[in-house]
């Protein structure tokens, strides 16, 4: 009786061992799923933070760079006699002896006519389009840090994803062993019992113990690599490093996938590394233009109040314009342009190559993972659990051996392991391929 119920019990622990492979029991209630924490991710990270506020701050650069220059108020004396800087009547200077007047000037005496002076008012403007060119620079470069607020959401998306499946990885293979570790003592008591009884050895006790004690170890370490796991899930979301982490809701990973063609057609349109390269592009051209605006001149404009010794009150203008007389200087600045124009075509042509490819990689390297994923999930697992079976059998009976026992055991272990491995892989290699594509996760490919 006691070895029949030795061998149902262990029957039990099989058939759960085997259930753990399933993962059907995740709670729902609070546990969050790749949605949620995405979402807090999106909402939380200071570096998305920051590239909202550097577009922002680029949007207000066009009306400043097309503005022209301040204009200038220039209070200045245009005229005042050496000879008269003293107190004498500039009528008066010398009477006709040659003797030199030092009477001191009468309170009636009209002190403003000694010289001529002058308030105006200066503008300068250029005399071409350059302004509207430097808009056009300043509306890209906007443009292009827009573009950087998508390219640091699919980032942070990206890096959140693979801590996700990380932490869940490390807690799943935890609950493995805790299961291993209950079958393991339930076959050590087993081999105990046949030891006393005769029918076994202390070799056979001895190999269950070992197990033991290796499995008691390997879970022993995966508590502070749950604990850094946790860690770098928290950080990745914009939360503080030790704030508590609730159970994790894995998302459906055995989805269609895309053509490799499919997968570099939507890199091509959404990856936003290729808006980026767009705006560079058009703000290259923009400094061309404005470079050779530099060839015409600016134009200066000065009008004001004026008052001289000899006509009074009155009013002043000047117009003036610049003379661009170093063409050199002119010619290699256009030339630069035109080089860096040059540059940042190549660089979107080279970048839309290697989106390309990295799409079409991240596809072929999920289909490799959802094949082996498949493959330990559908026929390896199974295997392992019917071969678990007749060992446990035979051994229960009292015909088999721990060695052969212990070995089956381990290879369903080592088989559940390999499928949460390549579960969390798996979601690692969708992540991935969404970024690679430039969309989020919940959009289809």
């Amino acid at each position: 009786m006691g070895g029949r119920t030795r061998r149902l019990s262990l029957a039990f622990l099989v058939a759960g061992i085997c259930n753990v492979a399933a993962f059907a029991g995740d709670p729902a209630g609070d546990a969050w799923s790749l949605k949620t924490v995405l979402d807090m991710a999106v909402a939380q990270r200071q570096e998305i933070t920051a590239a909202h506020a550097r577009a922002e701050a680029a949007e207000k650069r066009p009306d400043i760079v097309a503005a022209l220059e301040d204009p200038m108020i220039a209070p200045s004396i245009d005229h005042y006699p050496f000879d008269q800087m003293g107190s004498r009547d500039p009528m008066t200077a010398e009477d006709s002896m040659g003797e030199t007047d030092t009477a001191a000037p009468s309170a009636a005496e009209d002190t403003s006519s000694r010289y001529d002076w002058s308030v105006a008012l200066e503008q300068k403007f250029p005399l071409s389009k350059i302004r509207s060119h430097r808009r056009r620079a300043a509306e890209a470069e906007a443009e292009k840090l827009a573009a950087d607020v998508d390219r640091t959401s699919l980032d942070v998306a990206l890096e959140a994803s693979t801590a996700f499946f990380m932490l869940q990885e490390q807690r799943r293979m935890s609950v493995i062993l805790s299961e291993q570790i209950l079958l393991a003592t339930e076959l050590a008591s087993a081999a105990s019992a046949r030891y006393r009884s005769g029918s076994g050895n202390q070799a056979e006790v001895l190999r269950a113990e070992v197990e033991i004690a290796r499995l008691e170890a390997t879970r022993a370490a995966l508590k502070p690599a749950i604990r850094s796991a946790e860690a770098m899930l928290n950080a990745s979301m914009g939360r503080a490093p030790a704030a508590p982490v609730p159970a994790l809701k894995s998302p459906v990973l055995d989805g269609p996938l895309p053509t490799p063609e499919h997968a570099a057609e939507r890199a091509t349109q959404q990856r936003p590394e290729l808006a980026t390269a767009t705006a560079e592009i058009e703000r290259a051209a923009a400094e061309v233009d404005v470079m050779r605006s530099m060839y015409a001149p600016m134009g200066m404009v000065r009008a004001g109040y004026a008052e001289t010794m000899a006509e009074g009150d009155g009013f002043m203008v000047m117009v003036g314009v610049s003379l661009p007389i170093w063409r050199g200087k002119l010619r290699r600045g256009v030339e630069e342009a035109r080089a860096m124009h040059v540059m940042a075509v190549a660089d979107m042509d080279a970048m839309r190559r290697m989106i390309q490819g990295s799409a079409m990689a991240a596809r072929d390297a999920l289909e490799a993972e959802q094949t082996r994923y498949r493959a330990l999930r559908d026929d390896v697992v199974p295997r392992a659990k019917r071969l678990m079976g007749p060992a446990i059998g035979l051994y229960a009976s009292g015909q088999g051996s721990m060695a052969g026992v212990i070995e089956a055991a381990q290879a369903l272990w080592s088989a559940q392991q390999d499928l949460v491995m390549a579960e969390s892989a798996l979601g690692v290699a969708w992540a991935r391929l969404h970024r690679m594509a430039g969309t989020s996760l919940e959009s289809p490919l």
